[in-house]
């Protein structure tokens, strides 16, 4: 026997039934039981049923479709009114990044895909510092001297006898003390580098990589190819670009023209892919790549550390 019973009377069963308070329909209804008449328990388990697929599917739903799609059986005033915001991109889950690629002329040069292993790793500021340190250190030339006294140019004559004087006794004009004589425990050339593991080394050049990528400061062009060496072209292709203060371009092989374009702008650095590192990397805010320059980047990180 078919039973119709309207929406509202299944949203009250279903509400009853999930809250645990009912046992049977006449409990629930008396005067409504008298008027439908004898409900069997195998129609009203049906019923009970439907009312609470009907709640675990609204609790549980996750996607919200829309009337037309679903022919007007979902109820439309279920449906919420706000819009879906979706969430922000989640820096350091290793994906692979989908970037356009372009050129000076700002023309469209198809996509490139960037590996997430090196394009997108978890952001470790202690790896970046550690980096730049070592950086520093290697870098410093180490050319401070200072003489001690066998270097002093100087007599090597005691000054006044030991006794009799009343002055302090002294052994030789070319100690600390006196005036031109020499630098006890002072600095001597030396190599202020220190060892970074190669390991960490990497890690530090995919992080700085992986922030510029995150800002939306990593370009990647088709190639730095440049009609003229004149300064003026570089200067109109950089004001064209918006929020770039200070460039770093990067390809495999520099093409001459590029490098004579640039040397005159202090704010426009190039280097090639071999030589990039972190510290130049976050010395400008936006890094301009060639394909060429991310694919030799890309191969010189999974190349297996020689130990």
């Amino acid at each position: 026997m078919a039973l119709s019973v309207s929406r509202r009377l299944l949203r009250s069963f279903g509400s009853v039934l999930a809250s645990g308070r009912c046992d049977s329909p006449s409990s629930l209804y008396p005067s409504l039981h008298a008027s439908l008449g004898v409900v069997s328990s195998e129609e009203f388990s049906a019923v009970s049923k439907a009312g609470s697929s009907f709640l675990a599917n609204r609790r549980l739903s996750t996607s919200i479709p829309s009337p037309e799609s679903s022919g007007g059986a979902f109820p439309s005033n279920l449906l919420s009114a706000k819009p879906v915001v979706a969430s922000e991109r989640n820096i350091g889950l290793y994906q692979d990044l989908v970037i356009p690629v372009t050129n000076f002329h700002n023309e469209d040069k198809g996509f490139t895909v960037l590996a997430g292993d090196v394009f997108d790793v978890p952001i470790r500021k202690d790896i970046i510092h550690r980096v730049v340190l070592w950086q520093l250190a290697k870098r410093q030339q180490g050319t401070h001297s200072t003489k001690t006294i066998s270097e002093v140019s100087g007599t090597g004559r005691k000054p006044w006898n030991q006794k009799g004087t009343g002055r302090a006794r002294q052994g030789s004009l070319r100690s600390p003390q006196f005036r031109g004589g020499s630098t006890m425990h002072g600095p001597k050339p030396r190599s202020h580098a220190f060892k970074l593991n190669k390991k960490v080394r990497r890690l530090g050049l995919k992080i700085a990589l992986t922030a510029r990528a995150a800002e939306g400061k990593l370009l990647v062009f088709d190639d730095f190819e440049v009609p003229t060496h004149k300064t003026k072209n570089i200067v109109n292709y950089v004001q064209q670009m918006e929020d770039s203060k200070k460039l770093l371009l990067v390809d495999g092989i520099l093409p001459e023209n590029l490098k004579l374009a640039t040397q005159n702008l202090h704010y426009v650095n190039v280097l090639p892919a071999v030589g990039l590192n972190v510290y130049s990397i976050l010395q400008h805010d936006t890094l301009v790549m060639s394909r060429a320059a991310v694919n030799e980047i890309v191969e010189r990180m999974h190349t297996p550390i020689k130990r």
